[in-house]
Order: structure tokens, then sequence, then C-alpha cells
């Protein structure tokens, strides 16, 4: 028996985090969790009309600015709000404006009749080394987020409430997007929160012990990241460029998710 409502539109607004950066779908594009939870919504319902607006390297008042009309328009009864990294890694970062632009999103989403879910971002001091001081920004801003959400009355699903989330093993080698199986426990843990069926809470468990690396191997995996991409972030942002310079959505409309 079905314990959560039937879903018929689901738009994802955001930035790369929600566009599905580091997921490759294998056909030149990015699959992610918005996609892997429309893919599972429509397999357990026999259909979905899905739209991704979401864009990399925009921060939260740009999503709120080119995003939130558009996904207004679709009329969703299900959205996905998502962003904030691109703020937390300003030299300046007011963790309680951004909040209120993403509460700002998910109030208007919820007043027009959508079910509303979000998350908050984990620790990165443990995927990379160089962002632990961070941590404070971080967990600020997810207090800051928690008390948006429940003025909202969006379902905030707390990542960074647990361990797993940090564990390198779901991070893609740029340390800021997940990978594919970081994608695949995201949309485990909205699934869940969405209280759709077969959903349970074992996107919380740890992943199995490894052995730990030796100061060399460490040392040749922070060279190699440092290079290939913490320079060319430094450049890009440098001359004011952004990732998502001249791009658009990948879903803009909403279609039936393919089986």
């Amino acid at each position: 028996m079905r314990r959560g409502p039937r879903f018929e539109r689901f738009v994802a607004l955001g930035d790369s985090t929600a566009e599905g950066l580091d997921d490759p779908d294998g056909r030149g594009g990015y699959r992610g969790w918005a996609n892997r939870l429309a893919e599972r919504i429509s397999r357990e319902q026999g259909g979905l009309l899905y739209a991704n607006l979401a864009v990399r390297g925009r921060k939260t008042r740009e999503v709120q600015a080119e995003q939130l009309e558009r996904a207004l328009a679709m009329r969703p009864d299900l959205a996905a709000v998502v962003a904030g990294t691109n703020d937390l890694l300003r030299v300046r970062f007011d963790a309680e404006a951004v909040a209120h632009d993403l509460e700002t999103m998910q109030a208007a989403l919820v007043r027009s009749g959508a079910t509303v879910v979000s998350f908050t971002l984990p620790d990165l001091g443990l995927v990379m080394p160089l962002a632990r001081s961070l941590g404070a920004r971080i967990r600020h801003f997810a207090r800051a987020l928690a008390q948006a959400s429940a003025r909202s009355g969006a379902i905030l699903v707390d990542l960074a409430a647990y361990p797993v989330a940090s564990d390198p093993r779901l991070w893609s080698e740029d340390r800021l997007h997940a990978n594919a199986l970081g994608h695949a426990r995201i949309a485990d843990a909205l699934a869940h929160a969405l209280a759709l069926p077969g959903a349970t809470a074992d996107w919380k468990a740890p992943l199995p012990e490894r052995e730990p690396r030796g100061f060399t191997v460490g040392l040749r995996h922070e060279l190699t990241w440092v290079r290939h991409y913490l320079l060319p972030w430094l450049v890009r942002h440098a001359r004011g460029r952004s990732s998502g310079d001249g791009r658009g959505p990948k879903r803009p409309e909403l279609l039936p998710v393919e089986p």
C-alpha cells in the first residue's frame, strides 16, 4: 500500500548539486539525485512529469531570480530546492541571508500546493582538508536552513547530521559534488523523507571500513586535486567567471520520465 501522496509534476531548482554533477548518465550529460528520485517515483506510480531548472555556478539569489517564477508556472506538486554551496565558498557569506532566500522559494512553492524538499550540506572538511576552515560556516548554515524550512513548511533532510554524508567515497574527484554513489544516497534519503514505498533509512548507514592510505599517497592526491581543480577554480573566479556562464537548465520543460 502506498504510504505517501501521488505526485504528477516534479520540479528541481538549484545549482550544480541539483543539476546532478558528477553523476554521468552515459549519454554525455548528468543524471543526479533529482533524476534518480524522478525515475523512482515514475516506476512506482506508472508515470511522472519532471523538469530540472538547476544551473551550475548559480548562487541562491540567482536561483530565486531565474528559476522560481518558472517553477511556479509549472504548478508542481513536488519540488526540490537545493542551493547554497556557491554562496558558502565566497569570501563573504551570510548564512541567514542565504537561508532566507531558500525560505522564500520554499514558502512560495508550498503556498502553491507543492510538497517541498531540501537538504543541508555535509561537512566538507573530511572530503577536502583545505575546507576545514569552512566547518563553522556549514554548521551555521545548517541551523539557519533548519529554521527556515520549519517556517516555510518544507521537508528538510539533514544530511549534515550523518557522518556517512562526509565519507570521501561518496564524492567526486573535484570534492565539491557527489559521485554516482553519493547521488544515489541522496535520492534514497529524499525518498525516505517523502515516505515512498520501499524507502528505508538505510541511506544513513556507514560504508564499510577501509584501510587508511599512507602519507605519500595522501599528499599525491592533494597535489593532484590542487592542480586539476582548485587552481582552475581560483583562476576562473578571479576573472569573475562562473562554470554556469552561457548555460541553461538541462531539463527546462516538464516532460514524462523515461522508464
